[in-house]
C-alpha cells in the first residue's frame, strides 16, 4: 500500500531538501552497522551514501516501479553491489527477511501512513536485539516546500506515543534536522 500523499518531485529538487551526510551521522548510521533495511528508497537519496558506510548489505524496498527502475540504474552505474533492491509492499507482504536478522531500519518520511505502527511492528520483527530504527519526518510546526499535508504529519510526541516501551527504548530523543525535518532513534530491547 503506497503511503498517502507521498508524490516525489524531480530528483534534484528532492535532494536539496536533505543534508544527507548530517542526517546519517545524527541517526547513528556508520560503519558499526552491518545489515540495514530502508523502507521507501525512492531516488536512492540515502541508499547510495548509506551503502558505502555499511559492513554488510542494505535491503532497500520501494513500492513504485519507476523508482525501483531508476535506482537500479544508479546502483549499476555506481557499481554498488551491497544493495539488494526489491519492489515490494512491505506492509502487505513484510520485508521477507528473517526474524532478528538486521541491525538497523530506516523509516524516513513514511510514518504519516494510515497505519504507521505496522512499520514499527515489521521493524521490531526483523531487528536484532539492540538494533535501531532511525526515523526522520517533515516538521509540522513550519511550512515546508514539500512533504505531506500538515494535517497528517506526525509530530515527534505522536511518534513517541506509538512506541511500545516494552519493545523499544529511546536511543536518541527527537531533534531538529534543519531546515525541514526532525529525527529520532529508537532501539529494540
Amino acid at each position: 500500500m503506497k503511503v498517502r500523499d507521498s508524490g516525489m518531485p524531480e530528483e534534484r529538487i528532492w535532494n536539496d531538501f536533505f543534508d544527507t551526510e548530517l542526517i546519517l551521522s545524527e541517526l547513528l548510521i556508520d560503519s558499526r552497522v552491518n545489515d540495514l533495511v530502508e523502507i521507501g528508497s525512492g531516488y536512492g537519496t540515502f541508499t547510495i551514501p548509506t551503502a558505502g558506510l555499511l559492513k554488510g548489505n542494505l535491503y532497500a524496498f520501494d513500492i513504485d516501479d519507476e523508482m525501483v527502475d531508476y535506482l537500479t540504474g544508479k546502483l549499476n552505474y555506481n557499481q554498488i553491489i551491497n544493495v539488494i533492491l526489491e519492489k515490494r509492499d512491505v506492509l502487505t507482504h513484510t520485508t521477507g527477511l528473517a526474524d532478528n536478522s538486521v541491525d538497523y531500519v530506516m523509516l524516513f518520511n513514511i510514518l504519516h501512513h494510515d497505519s504507521p505502527k505496522d512499520f514499527l511492528n515489521e521493524s521490531f520483527r526483523i531487528l536484532k536485539q539492540n538494533g535501531k530504527i532511525g526515523i526522520i519526518h517533515w516538521r509540522s510546526d513550519i511550512s515546508t516546500p514539500r512533504g505531506p499535508d500538515l494535517s497528517i504529519r506526525p509530530k515527534p510526541d505522536q511518534i513517541l506515543g506509538m512506541i511500545e516501551r516494552n519493545r523499544f527504548s529511546i536511543a536518541k530523543k527527537p531533534f531538529l534536522l534543519k531546515p525541514y525535518h526532525y529525527g529520532l532513534v529508537i532501539s529494540k530491547i
